[in-house]
């Protein structure tokens, strides 16, 4: 049976750890490298970072952070935000990322995905979408530039097209739940891991225990994602994990 993980993710921008709200408002949280040790510690079974505002600026991501965090993460870790072509992609890899997480660049380009499967394997190949539900539409679609402008793709569709290239996961954002802390997006994870035969990571909106047991429970999700309950310890790993475990859910 599948263990199900829990990720901290660590947004990052000019060096530091920061979160907002719906990707709004931004907070500082801490060092990034000090933080992922801690959570490695604690029990996480992964750790993300991104560089949030990489895409928006057009430079590249922090190559210097990642080389810090190889030094001292047992667990593995993905890192995103910049990445522009296959060579981004390995220059982190190589600094010691286990994964390369794609989101505006693969967008922009679709080949990019091909690409760094090709070269490194669909295992390495991580797409994030950013997903904001459109009333007038009634669909979610996809946004780019760390939310800053919508796109016309359909969110099931781009996961779709997405894993066809070759994707090996996707981490999945409600932009509508993001910092809010009332619940992951149900119906959203529900439609994307019904459409795609590769891990969905959930993401946006964890703000208590019962919000991870209810994404694990409800949808057949493989990961979920926080930030600032971790960052803020309104939620331990070691007492996140015992709850999980009580309620029948298997993690790590």
């Amino acid at each position: 049976m599948i263990r199900k993980r829990i990720i901290p993710c660590l947004d990052v921008k000019d060096g530091r750890v920061v979160k907002g709200v719906s990707f709004l408002n931004l907070r500082d949280a801490g060092d990034p490298v000090e933080l992922a040790t801690q959570y490695d510690q604690s029990g996480a079974d992964e750790v993300v970072f991104l560089d949030i505002s990489a895409s928006q600026e057009g430079r590249g991501t922090m190559i210097e952070v990642v080389r810090q965090a190889a030094g001292q993460l047992r667990i593995p870790f993905t890192v995103g935000g910049g990445i522009r072509d296959p060579e981004d992609m390995f220059q982190l890899l190589r600094a010691g990322a286990d994964k390369v997480s794609v989101n505006t660049a693969a967008i922009l380009d679709p080949s990019l995905i091909a690409a760094g499967a090709r070269r490194f394997g669909n295992q390495c190949i991580v797409v994030a979408i950013d997903a904001r539900w459109e009333e007038d539409e009634d669909d979610w679609f996809v946004y780019t530039h760390g939310g800053r402008k919508k796109t016309g793709l359909r969110v099931v569709d781009w996961a779709q097209e997405a894993v066809s290239l070759g994707a090996g996961e996707i981490l999945l954002t409600s932009m509508d739940q993001d910092g809010q802390k009332n619940g992951f997006d149900i119906p959203l994870t529900q439609a994307v891991t019904s459409a795609v035969r590769v891990p969905v990571i959930a993401s946006g909106g964890a703000g208590t225990e019962e919000d991870f047991v209810e994404v694990f429970q409800e949808t057949p999700v493989e990961a979920a994602l926080a930030a600032s309950i971790f960052h803020y310890r309104e939620i331990s790993l070691e007492d996140l994990k015992a709850t999980l475990r009580e309620e029948g859910v298997h993690v790590r």
